[in-house]
């Protein structure tokens, strides 16, 4: 019925959502590290399939919400002593008390290496499934960016939880946008982080409302990435292969990323000069936390909801967007987004329209067909 995963299959996973996050989804070390620290502690980590969920069952997706960039510490937050427990158990177990009933298991908002790791070890923590789906199938830097709001699940009742014991539940929002400015609020004052639990829902509501498989097709990005380098292969084929992807460019990193922190996101571009096949031309990324939209030689190359993902040329290792440093030499894959956001609903609402840019969405497999690996 479930599978109890490995420590490489998590890691695996971890990894491969990282590479498919779109720069965003937050720390790979940090997710790392605390999966190590629970598999240390003897923790036991249960993935189960999307149709193995019962009906009845309450589901409730755990993450963080901020930004990756590093921010000044300012405020009187900084004032206070630290908890010893992770921001989200806290708000799982909320909302436990507000609903009076346990919760089943946890169902991974977006693809992150930290995002992912925190859903996974909530799940281990508190003794409960992890889902073999996730609710974008990307990392997306605004909370109405998920597939329940495209199948309009409600956010709602939703809690939120920060690093020094603040505690609080939304019983109810006007709707996901409003549920963004709200928490966002909070993470600002809050390091610029807080942990939060919502979309809870019964296992009937769930089936239909995130991408099936969704860990285990992350996992298969992963393996394929790690086997590659072991076997001295190139991870970027690899990588592609295993899940169909287009290679839209490699080249060098022309300077540090440029980006600042405004209102809890973290904004700012990419630029790479050409190398190899691509010498002689330039792409540039604009990300609001994860990548939103690209250009090669100032024509636009992939928006959202497809997927712009930068990575480690050599060895096919992924990179956050503020961590794109001068020098460093990387490839930019893309890959098709999920069916959720190719729908008429999905399209109207991660666009790039949303973002400011006054583009149509052309799907990347009518544009790169002929650079798939």
């Amino acid at each position: 019925m479930f599978k109890i995963l490995t420590e490489q299959e998590v890691k695996d996973i971890l990894v491969g959502c990282t590479i498919l996050s779109t720069g965003g989804g937050g720390d790979l070390a940090k997710g790392l590290k605390l999966i190590e620290d629970d598999f240390k502690a003897g923790l036991e980590f249960r993935m189960l399939p999307l149709e193995s969920v019962r009906d009845e069952d309450l589901f409730v997706a755990p993450y963080f919400c901020g930004s990756i960039g590093e921010s000044a510490k300012e405020g009187n937050y900084y004032n206070y002593p630290e908890i010893d427990r992770m921001e989200t158990e806290i708000a799982v177990e909320t909302l436990e008390r507000f609903f009076g009933e346990n919760i089943s298991g946890m169902i991974s908002i977006e693809y992150g290496g930290l995002n992912t790791a925190v859903a996974l070890s909530t799940a281990a923590r508190l003794n409960k499934y992890i889902v073999d789906a996730d609710a974008a199938g990307r990392a997306v830097p605004d909370l109405q960016f998920s597939t329940f709001y495209v199948n309009q699940v409600p956010i709602y009742p939703l809690a939120v939880a920060n690093k020094i014991g603040d505690i609080a539940v939304f019983e109810k929002v006007v709707d996901d946008f409003r549920a963004e400015d709200l928490v966002r609020a909070l993470a600002v004052v809050s390091g610029n982080f807080i942990g939060m639990a919502d979309h809870p829902c019964r296992g009937k509501e769930l089936k239909k409302s995130v991408i099936p498989g969704a860990l285990s097709y992350a996992g298969k990005v992963g393996k394929a990435q790690r086997t590659a380098v072991e076997k001295g292969e190139n991870p970027i084929e690899a990588i592609l292969k295993s899940v169909d992807g287009f290679l839209l460019f490699e080249g060098i990193v022309k300077e540090d990323s440029k980006y600042e922190i405004k209102d809890g996101f973290t904004t700012g571009t990419i630029e790479i000069f050409g190398k190899d096949s691509y010498e002689n031309s330039q792409y540039k990324i604009w990300y609001k936390n994860e990548n939103v939209i690209s250009w090669k030689d100032d024509e636009v190359s992939v928006t959202v909801p497809d997927l712009i993902c930068v990575v480690d040329r050599k060895t096919g290792y992924p990179i956050n967007n503020p961590y794109c440093k001068k020098g460093m030499e990387v490839a930019v894959l893309g890959f098709k987004a999920p069916e959720f956001w190719l729908t008429e609903r999905g399209l109207s609402i991660l666009n790039p329209k949303f973002f400011g840019f006054e583009v149509e969405h052309i799907p990347i497999e009518k544009k790169f067909s002929d650079v798939s690996i």
